[in-house]
């Protein structure tokens, strides 16, 4: 099966609540490759690489986030990246 790569972009009430943790909780549990990370104007941003059943759980999770997160929207796009990414990371 091919493998997916997008890049998303969550807005709404999601720093300062876990977003980032829980996001890498999940997605190691769904055996997702990839990151995420807070932006500078109040969203979190995550790439998420897998097969499309692992990509479809981790896009309804991301629609609504972690206990105490209030997601308003998610758009996705596509990215490639040319680093090499084995695991899920949290970045800073």
């Amino acid at each position: 099966m091919a493998e997916i790569r997008l890049l998303a972009h969550v807005r709404g009430c999601v720093q300062g609540v876990g977003f980032r943790y829980s996001t890498s909780l999940k997605a190691r549990e769904l055996g997702i490759h990839g990151w995420v990370r807070n932006r500078p104007d109040g969203s979190v941003e995550s790439y998420i690489c897998g097969d499309g059943m692992q990509i479809k759980a981790m896009q309804d999770w991301l629609g609504h986030g972690p206990t105490g997160a209030h997601v308003e929207s998610v758009t996705y796009s596509p990215l490639e990246l040319t680093e090499p990414i084995n695991d899920f990371s949290v970045r800073v």
